[in-house]
């Protein structure tokens, strides 16, 4: 089976979990979630959006950080503790610092405040499709010139094998396996090398380099392996799977 060719089970019943103290904002997803055929439920804080977990059991949740009764973050954490639902953080905060602690703790993508809703929407149907790919490793990655096999560590450009490093593969591997996720610095040195070498973040930069060295048609303007500066990368996923 195919990544770029797999049929994702996409919006049309999907519920979402909108977590936001702010009316106006929940008002406005509401109404375009569901012009989308998204159902919506609704939480203003913490303590709600525990209890509409567990009983609604969401496909996704969009969470704010700000919340009245509790951290945002602290939220992410606790749903982790029992839950792998999709969560993406839409927050006012455009600090580097809360991205990262966001997705190092578990949340799948981040987008600022103000947002356009195409966007937002492209990122939830990320989220979705790596949830659905999470369930279980695929065999093959495929995405234009680019194809990688996960089951005998095999990797083509143009239909030209291109010969990786162990650890490069494995690097690769990781990112593949999270196609279209965001991933930290910390989290990619900490899966792939160790916790002792979660800190090292020119060590990783090297290595990405040299991947895009060999599997990007111009690595100095990359479209497999991007970059979100600060954060960490993201492998894009193929095109007809971003629609």
């Amino acid at each position: 089976m195919r990544l770029a060719s797999r049929r994702w089970p996409m919006a049309k019943g999907n519920a979402v979990l909108v977590v936001d103290d702010e009316p106006p904002i929940r008002r406005f997803l509401r109404t375009s979630l569901a012009a989308s055929d998204y159902r919506v439920v609704e939480a203003d804080d913490a303590a709600n959006a525990m209890r509409l977990l567990a009983a609604e059991k969401p496909d996704l949740v969009v969470l704010d950080l700000g919340l009245p009764d509790r951290s945002g973050l602290e939220l992410i954490a606790e749903i982790r503790k029992t839950s792998t639902v999709p969560i993406v953080v839409l927050s006012a905060r455009h600090d580097e610092r809360s991205k990262v602690e966001a997705l190092d703790l578990g949340a799948d993508d981040y987008i600022s405040k103000p947002f356009g809703m195409a966007e937002l929407m492209a990122r939830l149907r990320a989220a979705l499709r790596h949830a659905f790919q999470a369930q279980g490793e695929l065999p093959a990655f495929v995405s234009g010139d680019l194809t990688v096999d996960l089951v005998r560590r095999h990797v083509t450009r143009e239909g030209q094998e291109v010969k990786l490093s162990p650890k490069e593969f494995d690097l690769l591997r990781h990112l593949v396996t999270h196609a279209g996720k965001v991933l930290t610095h910390r989290h990619l040195l900490r899966e792939v090398w160790g916790p002792a070498q979660a800190e090292e973040v020119q060590y990783l930069r090297v290595f990405i380099r040299g991947l895009r060295q060999k599997l990007e048609p111009d690595p100095t303007r990359p479209t497999h392996i991007l970059t979100e500066l600060g954060v960490g990368y993201r492998l894009q996923l193929p095109p007809e799977q971003r629609a």
